[in-house]
């Protein structure tokens, strides 16, 4: 495989567990979780909350604390090199400038004691230490203009609590991609955020995605997915479920798990009928079913889904966790 055909990044069976605080055993949340991001394409990997979504992405840039997170099998390897086996002074190479992170609360990811423009520049100095202050600012400058904030001389003296949710979600977004990273993790970027700006929001995103790097969107937002998505990555209870070009995935899902998803999305089509919904939870870790986790859930279970895993295997396009999908 040539260097133009290979991944940008390849996650490749990640199992991840965390310790419980009160027993100390370990509880595996990310089981045998496989995916691969390829140059210029957006990965979306969605699902309800608590399915592991952030777990296994923030694993990526290894910000998960550890403990009480342990890695317990796999590889991530970025432009063929496996990030779980760099020291931490090498790993700190990465974050940043190769690998980028756009938080889901900018409140929380943003120091509300420091100017807006001098948390840019220190991010932007740490990676590039020979630009000068000065230079820094321009370009900060430059970069708060591009994600559509209007008046960035104003923006950049601004503490984060002075601007409103949306501008300092374009603030993340401009702290993220001036440092031109290869990869781009968004965190459910737009969940806290209202209709209106965080359909801003995410045409700005697409706008500023370049060619030659990928990103990884995570969200549980089926239309967000439809917007954004080259590749879907389904999740639920710690596993993928399904993979698919986006295109496919709309055309139809072949997971039950997937296609109660699609099913529960408003649109034109079921506008007056009662929306359906998925009975029931997705099980905590610790409580994971020995057979198919979504069995429980699902109008078409058999009676040996609660006892035999099901393998993610090809089904047409698609990588489907279920013996029955056609």
């Amino acid at each position: 495989m040539s260097d133009s055909e290979q991944p940008l990044l390849q996650v490749k069976h990640l199992t991840i567990a965390f310790e419980n605080d009160e027993t100390r055993k370990a509880v595996t949340t990310v089981q045998d979780v496989s995916f691969d991001v390829r140059r210029g394409e957006i990965l979306c990997i969605v699902g309800e909350s608590g399915c592991g979504k952030s777990v296994s992405s923030m694993c990526i840039p290894r910000l998960l604390p550890s403990p009480p997170s342990k890695i317990l099998s796999g590889e991530i390897l970025f432009e063929g090199v496996d990030l779980l086996k760099l020291p931490i002074k090498e790993m700190r190479k990465y974050r940043g400038k190769r690998i980028g992170v756009i938080f889901q609360d900018p409140m929380t990811a943003l120091s509300p004691l420091v100017r807006i423009g001098d948390q840019i520049i220190e991010a932007l100095r740490i990676h590039e230490p020979k630009l000068s202050r000065d230079a820094a600012r321009a370009k900060a400058l430059d970069w708060l203009g591009k994600v559509g904030i209007q008046n960035p001389q104003v923006a950049i003296r601004a503490y984060p609590y002075e601007l409103s949710g949306g501008m300092q979600q374009r603030v993340m977004i401009a702290m993220c991609l001036i440092l031109e990273p290869q990869l781009v993790i968004a965190d459910e970027p737009t969940t806290a955020l209202d209709v209106t700006i965080q359909a801003q929001v995410l045409e700005l995103m697409l706008q500023l995605h370049r060619k030659d790097s990928g990103m990884i969107f995570i969200t549980h937002d089926m239309g967000v997915v439809y917007k954004m998505a080259d590749r879907v990555a389904v999740m639920y209870a710690g596993q993928i479920v399904e993979q698919a070009d986006a295109k496919d995935f709309f055309a139809g899902p072949k997971h039950p798990y997937a296609r109660a998803l699609l099913e529960a999305l408003p649109s034109h089509a079921t506008r007056g009928r009662r929306l359906k919904a998925i009975p029931g939870q997705v099980p905590s870790p610790g409580n994971f079913a020995v057979g198919c986790r979504f069995a429980e859930r699902c109008d078409q279970a058999h009676p040996e889904c609660a006892e035999t895993p099901p393998d993610l295997h090809p089904v047409g396009r698609h990588l489907v966790r279920c013996p029955y999908a056609r």
